[in-house]
């Protein structure tokens, strides 16, 4: 019995030592295993690291009773982040595992992480771990790769609100008419017509102008008819006695007034024979025969045939006679004022002392004129609580929340806008507020909402293309005016030297740095190093902080021993 006893533990310690020796094999021939990645440096695209892993193992390595389980671990300071584990086994073992063949075989593997910024400075591991039975062996961990590339997360993921503008006129043309009536084939000026009420009306109008400093006097409009019955020549020379009776009473109105004896104050216009005004006054009429009237006025252009065929209906001449005729008779005087509103630096000292006497239009102007965003707020919310069904002040007090970075205060006003009328600006600028607050989905929910894309719209759907890794989608997207998503999602799409294009084309570069530092990398991409080094310098001209980025961004890692690299990012 303990012969029997000590054989059985010779074998097993023969079975164990043949474990360990199949598994210490592996380990030490680990470096003939191939692993291939792709993408060579790994890359973040939509907020994920993506890594295809193919390991190719030469014959008679991998042990037929052995099971490896490979897991690829990126590595960064502070931390790491494991992608899923693989399994794979060799020929005999009684698995579901990929069996690969003791005559050499691969497998490919593919995974994703979430992207985190301490990622950016990284190298990716595999590590493994092999059993055979019930022995478990940790072969050396393997570097495969480095990481991350993530030029992707410098997108500008912001939108572009739409103030809506104020309909402020500062000069308002005023015009004040009355009319001087005439018996028929006569000039002269009845002391009755003198003594109407519009001439009264027009006469104080003239001096309440006169004595007002917010008032001018433009011109003066004098229009002289005769009634279209008679001899042409006769009424042509009736029309122009009219006109120059009516022009002596205005001009008399205007002796101490120092705006008319500017040139060409008083304009004169006579007309021989008021068709016009004949044809106006037949439709406003009740005469039982004027459409039939009007018939005539269309079908003949000359006027004795007119006449003569109107005067042919005998009834209906008579009473053009008495109810239309006469009113043609007259001369017309428009007086022409510009009403001089107040100035927009009168407007901001008004409003600061008492902003209650200013309109609606006023208070809209003042906030599109002042440049501080705190007081183009103030002007907004003023005019928002003194006219609250005014969709625009609420619209633009939601436009200056987004810039004074404040989400949730922009939406509150902006549903006030909504509520009023959900139109397309106001679905723009709840796009802009919901990028503010980071939610992208209610972002592309309000952008898609609108009637027709606009170049703001487009400009937010851009960027958040470029969040998805939606790279043709971005540019198409953006194509247009150069910008620096553009630029951005050309490069990611792979396409640097059309960004390079795009960026030469920015009119004016962002102080943030963020184009400078683009050029960088795209020059980087085109192994243009004087374009690159010229990017990278710009950029931390703007912002010193590109430095460190610099000095850790694989994107330009072939230029870190370059000592002009070096001087710019000491």
């Amino acid at each position: 019995m303990k012969k029997f006893g000590t054989l059985f533990l010779i074998v097993l310690a023969a079975l164990a030592f043949t474990g360990c020796s199949g598994l210490n094999k592996m380990k030490k021939n680990a470096s003939l295993v191939k692993y291939d990645v792709t993408p060579k440096v790994l890359e973040t695209h939509a907020g994920m690291v993506d890594v295809t892993i193919k390991g190719t193992y030469p014959q008679k390595y991998f042990d037929k009773k052995t099971i490896l389980e490979i897991t690829p671990v990126l590595v960064y300071q502070g931390g790491e982040t494991a992608f899923k584990p693989v399994k794979v086994q060799g020929e005999s073992v009684q698995a579901n595992n990929e069996v690969i063949s003791y005559n050499g075989d691969s497998f490919t593997y593919n995974d994703k992480v979430q992207y985190k910024p301490e990622m950016k400075k990284s190298e990716l591991y595999v590590r493994v771990k092999a059993t055979r039975g019930s022995t478990t062996l940790d072969f050396d961990p393997v570097k495969i790769a480095d990481g991350v590339i993530a030029t992707s997360t410098l997108v500008d993921v912001h939108g572009k609100p739409v103030f809506m503008p104020d309909k402020y006129q500062r000069i308002i043309p005023e015009s004040v008419m009355a009319d001087i009536h005439y018996i028929i084939n006569r000039f002269d000026l009845r002391s009755s017509e003198l003594k109407a009420e519009d001439i009264k009306l027009l006469k104080e109008y003239i001096s309440k102008v006169n004595q007002d400093p917010k008032r001018n006097f433009k011109n003066v409009e004098i229009s002289s008819y005769a009634s279209p019955d008679g001899p042409f020549n006769f009424n042509e020379k009736l029309s122009g006695n009219r006109g120059s009776t009516a022009d002596k009473f205005i001009r008399s109105e205007f002796a101490k007034i120092e705006a008319a004896k500017a040139a060409g104050f008083f304009n004169e216009k006579t007309t021989a024979e008021d068709w016009d005004g004949f044809r106006e006054e037949l439709q406003k009429s009740n005469i039982k025969d004027k459409d039939l009237i009007l018939r005539v006025l269309s079908m003949y252009s000359d006027p004795e045939v007119r006449e003569k065929e109107i005067k042919n209906m005998a009834e209906a001449f008579e009473v053009l006679k008495t109810d239309v005729l006469p009113r043609l008779r007259r001369s017309k005087m428009s007086v022409n004022v510009d009403l001089i509103g107040r100035s927009d630096e009168e407007i901001v000292a008004q409003f600061k002392s008492d902003p209650s006497v200013l309109t609606l239009e006023e208070l809209l102007r003042g906030g599109s004129v002042v440049t501080d965003v705190n007081e183009k707020l103030a002007f907004f919310q003023t005019a928002a609580k003194m006219f609250p069904n005014c969709i625009r002040a609420h619209n633009n007090v939601g436009c200056c929340y987004i810039a004074l970075g404040k989400a949730d205060e922009a939406l509150a006003a902006l549903e006030k806008a909504k509520a009023i009328d959900n139109n397309d600006v106001v679905k723009n600028n709840m796009g802009a507020a919901y990028l503010l607050k980071k939610d992208y989905a209610k972002a592309e929910e309000a952008y898609n909402s609108m009637s027709a894309a606009t170049a703001e719209s487009k400009m937010g759907l851009g960027g958040l293309a470029i969040m998805k890794g939606q790279y043709d989608a971005a540019v198409n997207y953006l194509t247009g005016e150069p910008c620096f998503n553009l630029a951005l999602a050309q490069v990611l799409k792979g396409d640097a030297a059309r960004a390079k294009v795009t960026l030469d084309g920015i009119k004016e570069l962002c102080k943030c740095g963020k184009p400078s530092y683009l050029k960088a990398v795209v020059g980087a991409r085109l192994d243009d190093r004087n374009y690159a080094m010229s990017g990278l310098r710009e950029a931390v001209g703007f912002n010193a902080s590109w430095k460190e980025y610099a000095k850790t961004d694989l994107e330009l890692a072939k230029y870190w021993n370059d000592d002009t690299f070096k001087s710019i990012v000491q």
